[in-house]
């Protein structure tokens, strides 16, 4: 049985150095499929329909009452100043209970609109981090190891913000400008056919002023976006790796790294900000220009008997109405174009599919007997390689007898990490199958196989929680006397008891305040709580002093028997306990036999295993 492999590991992604920040800051941007962005929105906002049609009536309702005003004025002017004069009172109190009665319906509806378009915001955003969140967690491992958790904080958070402030600002900007626009303009068409004409054509320059500014913010704030991710990347990086920062005098060169990203975004602000000055600008001297241009033809009219005084002065109060939304608009565009590059990425991430999906039509394992049983795992004509890199495996058989304990080791690069996340499958193989019990890993519902088979690695990672919930992930219905039990069996009952609250204790943040080794045995007694037909532990001891090593394998010599286990390690001393040992070099099996076998013969594992006892002397 042979095998050939080249690295453990996918290769590196390319690092970004301060000096290009401003040239490229977010390489790690997704593709978004045509049509993803619209059809997310949309799916956020269908199952809101009938809210979202409310809100439209509700500021319809608004600006009927609203736009009432101005006819109130005219009607005022023309009818009821003279009617005051031959002492009739009437059409002017007439005027003062209609805009009353409009103030309180644009009041009590602007009101209403706050009570449902809050409503359909939150609701909006709820379900958008709830997406992010679950299909991140679904993302297969590959996907974690190249597109970084610091990008997938700027998608939930930053981003998700963006369009919160469209959806409680923008939305209602855009009805209520759409709706302005066309009331206004109908209305300035029935007051004066001339005066109206003149209003709609000034909509050209404004139009075209609306497409150029929509096409220029469109990029920058993607470019905006993307800057902020790498900010909010950088500075979570560097926080997380805060000990090998200090201890490599890191931080010179971090702020250096840290200051170019900072000004790539604050330029990238600027620049969005400049370009919503210049088409205000912009828009308010076409609007003034065509005020000025209609009032004094308008006037000329008056004065010439061909309009009336009150038709000019609604017209001019409706211009000014008209005009007022220009603003908004570049305001409802300036927050559109940055919840669109957002919401781009945030569908960029939502497009993307696990490398290792779930069957279409899952298969069980079958049934298990015996007290402590394990299943047979077999490596069928595994060819693999990572999507950042050349070919792994191109060819790899292995089989594992049922309850068999097999240790794997080699040289760093050899292949053995890569044998271990197949099993697991946090990869699936590019040709060949992976079976377990006769079983396609593939075949295999990910409840099912993560039931079947464990894997402890050596990074040891524990959530903010008690050492009982840590335990316990795994087995969530586990009781308390079963979480001691598996402690116990591993060898972390005592030092957990003698923790302040016992397994109460909430080891913090990444299980900082107990010791690696510690963490690791609480690793261990999670693995071995879940009970797993097949149990990998990959290096899981290296982060053990030489007691916690020796504890963990005498308690691996009881827990292990009967039940299928891979082991990978560097320390010889974990061999030991194995059935069969495989030493892979250059991702090939040199050699392939009982320890024992191996170290009496003159091969590469009795050579490693001699140097290995030389250095404890």
């Amino acid at each position: 049985m042979t095998s050939t492999t080249t690295a453990d590991t996918a290769p590196a992604e390319p690092t970004e150095d301060a000096g290009s920040a401003g040239d490229r800051f977010d390489r790690d941007d997704l593709p978004t499929p045509p049509g993803a962005t619209g059809a997310l929105l949309r799916s956020l906002l269908r199952p809101m329909r009938a809210r979202v049609a409310l809100i439209a009536l509700v500021l319809l309702v608004q600006q009927l009452s609203v736009q009432a005003g101005p006819l109130l004025v005219a009607y005022a002017i023309d009818s009821g100043v003279p009617a005051f004069r031959d002492a009739e009172y009437g059409p002017l109190i007439a005027v003062a209970v209609g805009y009353a009665l409009c103030s309180a319906v644009a009041g009590g509806t602007q009101y209403a609109f706050v009570r449902v378009s809050s409503l359909v915001n939150q609701d909006a955003l709820l379900d958008l981090r709830g997406r992010i969140f679950r299909h991140a967690q679904a993302l297969s491992v590959d996907f974690h190891e190249r597109y970084t958790s610091g990008r997938l904080i700027s998608r939930s958070t930053t981003d998700v913000e963006s369009l919160r402030e469209l959806l409680s600002e923008g939305l209602q900007e855009l009805i209520g400008v759409v709706l302005s626009f066309v009331s206004i303009s109908l209305m300035l068409l029935w007051l004066d056919f001339g005066l109206g004409s003149l209003a709609v054509l000034s909509f050209v320059p404004l139009y075209l002023l609306v497409r150029r500014f929509q096409r220029r913010a469109g990029v920058l704030y993607a470019e905006r976006s993307s800057a902020i991710a790498a900010v909010i990347v950088k500075f979570a990086e560097t926080m997380n790796g805060i000990r090998p920062v200090q201890a490599f005098r890191r931080e010179p060169v971090n702020d250096a790294h840290f200051e170019g990203l900072n000004n790539t975004h604050r330029w990238t602000n600027g620049s969005a900000m400049l370009e919503m000055g210049r088409y205000v600008v912009g828009s308010r001297l076409v609007a003034n220009t065509a005020v000025a241009g209609i009032v004094l033809w308008g006037a000329y009219r008056v004065a010439s008997g061909t309009l009336a005084l009150g038709v000019l002065a609604a017209a001019v109060l409706y211009l000014r109405r008209l005009y007022d939304p220009i603003d908004r608009l570049g305001m409802f565009l300036n927050s559109y174009q940055s919840a669109a590059a957002s919401l781009e990425k945030i569908a960029g991430l939502l497009a993307q599919t696990p490398s290792v999906p779930e069957p279409s039509d899952p298969r069980e394992l079958p049934a298990l007997t015996g007290e402590h049983p394990g299943r047979e795992v077999v490596f069928d004509q595994v060819r693999f390689a990572y999507r950042t890199g050349g070919e792994v495996l191109p060819r790899f058989d292995l089989t594992v007898p049922a309850g068999q304990t097999v240790a794997v080791v080699g040289s760093t690069g050899a292949g053995k990490s890569t044998l271990a996340k197949l099993l697991a499958r946090f990869y699936d193989p590019t040709d060949g199958r992976v079976l377990l019990d006769g079983t396609d890993l593939r075949d295999l519902a990910v409840p099912e196989l993560r039931r079947g088979v464990v894997m402890v690695t050596q990074e040891a990672f524990l959530f903010s929680g008690t050492v009982a919930e840590n335990i316990a992930i795994g087995s969530p219905d586990a009781t308390r006397a079963e979480i001691e039990q598996a402690a116990k069996a591993i060898g972390a009952h005592d030092f957990i008891s003698a923790l302040p609250d016992g397994y109460d204790t909430d080891v913090r943040k990444r299980g900082g305040r107990i010791s690696a080794g510690q963490r690791q045995l609480v690793g261990f007694a999670r693995a071995l709580l879940a009970n797993p037909a097949v149990l990998i532990l990959d290096e899981a001891t290296s982060s053990l002093d030489i007691p916690g090593e020796q504890a963990v394998q005498r308690a691996m010599d009881t827990v292990l028997h009967g039940r299928t286990a891979v082991v990978i390690a560097h320390r010889l001393s974990t061999v030991e306990i194995a059935d069969r040992v495989l030493v892979m070099e250059h991702g090939r099996i040199v050699e392939d036999g009982a320890p024992a076998e191996l170290i009496a013969g003159t091969g590469r594992f009795a050579g490693l295993h001699r140097a290995w006892r030389e250095s404890l002397t």
